[in-house]
């Protein structure tokens, strides 16, 4: 009997050192696709560069954290723009939209502190509203933007579906795009990259399982989805303070398990393995 139990006893320290990591394996062979290229940075150390965020909600900028946090350890200048104040994600149930407007706007402010940024502009166009603003207006916006701001980099949303088939992140995503290539090289125009934000088709597969924002909203024709990316960004270093980036968005909680399923659920050295790296493609 104490043989048996011997014998159980290592059994279970196998499995409980082993299961793990074949988790870790099995998950992220599930969520990445191994011919992308994986990086350590978006941009190299040195020199030092500014870059500038563009995007339209309060909480869109969880998508690129980890990465916004590794340019700020590197050094970099980050300011980071949020177009609306989004007052019509009203996942909480919150009584009217100048309460939400009001609190999501101390969410983000909260955001800010933590990713480190050096300067939040938080503007007030209609969430939901920027198809009625339209693309000429929003192209003049961004311009206007990076005239007075002066970013060497810009990091927004895809001009294809705006990551999972928002019209406000597509049009900010296009309108960003069609800036930078239509003025691109001109004097005093000074971004010479733009990374826009995308997945891996492993991540839209399981996206188009368990998110109820993709299963509505994500194109199903052929050709029509998000853009391939060209690398990934390794985050795993930021990853709990990525976690305190969505806790952040109180107001915005369940709209958020839809980018991280489960991660509530599975230890944080564990899942942290899993979501560990932030996916980009390089407008040419």
């Amino acid at each position: 009997m104490k043989k048996v139990g011997k014998g159980i006893l290592v059994f279970l320290l196998v499995l409980l050192v082993f299961f793990p990591l074949i988790l870790i394996v099995w998950g992220r062979t599930m969520l990445h696709d191994s011919d992308v290229e994986k990086r350590e940075e978006l941009i190299p150390s040195s020199p030092k560069k500014r870059v500038l965020a563009i995007f339209p909600h309060p909480d869109d900028e969880v998508t690129v954290a980890g990465t916004v946090m590794g340019l700020k350890a590197a050094g970099h200048q980050v300011t980071l723009v949020c177009l609306t104040r989004g007052e019509k994600g009203n996942a909480a149930n919150i009584p009217t939209e100048q309460e939400l407007a009001r609190l999501r706007t101390g969410e983000m402010q909260q955001s800010a502190q933590i990713l480190g940024v050096d300067h939040l502009i938080q503007l007030d166009y209609a969430d939901g509203g920027l198809d009625e603003l339209g693309l000429d207006s929003l192209m003049q916006l961004v311009h206007t933007l990076i005239l007075d701001q002066k970013p060497d980099v810009l990091l927004s949303y895809d001009s294809k579906v705006g990551l999972y088939g928002h019209s406000d992140h597509r049009l900010t995503g296009e309108a960003v795009e069609q800036v930078f290539l239509k003025h691109r090289g001109a004097q005093g125009f000074l971004p010479k990259q733009l990374f826009q934000v995308t997945l891996s088709k492993k991540q839209i597969e399981v996206a188009l399982k368990l998110s109820a924002g993709f299963k509505e909203n994500y194109p199903e024709e052929p050709g029509k989805g998000l853009p391939l990316p060209d690398f990934s960004i390794g985050t795993q270093p930021y990853f709990s303070r990525t976690l305190q980036v969505m806790q952040a968005h109180q107001t915005q909680k369940k709209v958020l398990q839809d980018l991280m399923p489960y991660h509530d659920k599975v230890p944080q050295w564990i899942y942290s393995r899993l979501f560990d790296r932030e996916y980009f493609r390089e407008v040419r």
